[in-house]
């Protein structure tokens, strides 16, 4: 236990891929981050990191050695949470990772009234669009559009995920607004690209009626970044699709329209992951419970907003556990 917070160390530095990145998290300069490596490495008589100028690769042994470390953290971590379980505590902090434009526009805020319930509680918000490591990463909470395939989280419903095509009003009185999804070839387009490519076949329904759109990459604006694509329907580049949970305040002050209410496209419903095996804190557990409500609240009201039509009735399963 004399070498925990090296030990907090190493793993963090692993994590980052940077001794001085993990040296900032935990309020270390270069110098005291690098001097506290070398001692844990002289302690064990062995070398854990390979050091480049540019990068921070780990050893054979380091990589062995992380794996009992971070099985040694996690346990200490669930003793302290069993031990708040029983004496009630909600307070701590709760890692979360959620996409860039949910966490901003929507989740920030209900993070704020979270704390005015819970005051002793903190956050660790990390927004990416990615789903890459995160059973490695230190995440408690994880809120992602769908369920990924061969996980080993457990995947809790939290609410539908309609999906619409919107644009700026003001890009609506130039180019007018389309009649069916065929139309769209008449005017802009903005693609979300991801990991497996460019998400430009657009699927519609509507009753037993089925359409296809392809956009033509060549002609439309791409990015990886639904920040970036949101931020784009705004300027009036052109129509997106787009979450109804990432445009919600949007679609409210009218910065944005949505188009095309009748046709249906392929909903994401939002999900909660989190670790199958590690014991769920009391914060975590009050966030998630309360977030569940959140959800319930604004749904009904969200989907009126946009004038969609009904969900078709289907029971939504509340807990999935992926296959690892």
């Amino acid at each position: 236990m004399d070498n925990l917070g090296d030990i907090r160390l190493f793993v963090e530095a692993a994590q980052q891929g940077s001794l001085s990145a993990a040296g900032r998290r935990m309020g270390l300069t270069p110098a005291a981050a690098s001097a506290r490596l070398a001692k844990l490495e002289a302690n064990l008589k062995a070398r854990l990191f390979e050091r480049t100028t540019r990068q921070l690769r780990l050893t054979d042994e380091g990589r062995l050695y992380l794996n009992c470390c971070r099985q040694a953290l996690q346990s200490l971590e669930d003793a302290e949470a069993a031990l708040q379980a029983g004496q009630g505590v909600v307070r701590g902090k709760v890692r979360i990772s959620t996409t860039s434009d949910f966490g901003r526009n929507l989740l920030l805020h209900w993070l704020d009234d979270f704390n005015a319930l819970y005051p002793e509680v903190t956050f660790a918000l990390t927004l990416s669009d990615s789903l890459a490591n995160l059973v490695q990463e230190d995440i408690d909470l994880a809120i992602r559009f769908g369920v990924p395939q061969d996980s080993s989280l457990v995947a809790r419903w939290l609410a539908p995920n309609r999906r619409v095509l919107c644009a700026s009003p003001d890009y609506i009185a130039r180019k007018g607004e389309p009649k069916d999804p065929q139309d769209l070839a008449r005017f802009d387009c903005i693609v979300l690209s991801t990991a497996s490519g460019p998400v430009n076949e657009w699927r519609f329904t509507r009753g037993d009626e089925v359409q296809h759109y392809t956009v033509p990459l060549d002609t439309s604006r791409e990015t990886n970044d639904g920040a970036v694509a949101r931020e784009w329907a705004l300027r009036g580049y052109g129509i997106a699709i787009k979450s109804m949970w990432d445009v919600e305040s949007d679609l409210r002050a009218d910065g944005l329209k949505s188009l095309l209410p009748e046709w249906r496209y392929p909903d994401a419903p939002l999900h909660a992951l989190y670790h199958r095996n590690r014991f769920m804190a009391p914060r975590v557990r009050v966030l998630l419970d309360f977030l569940s409500e959140r959800f319930a609240q604004v749904s009904d009201e969200l989907e009126r907003l946009l004038g969609l039509p009904p969900e078709p009735p289907a029971a939504q399963p509340r807990v999935k556990t992926p296959a690892a």
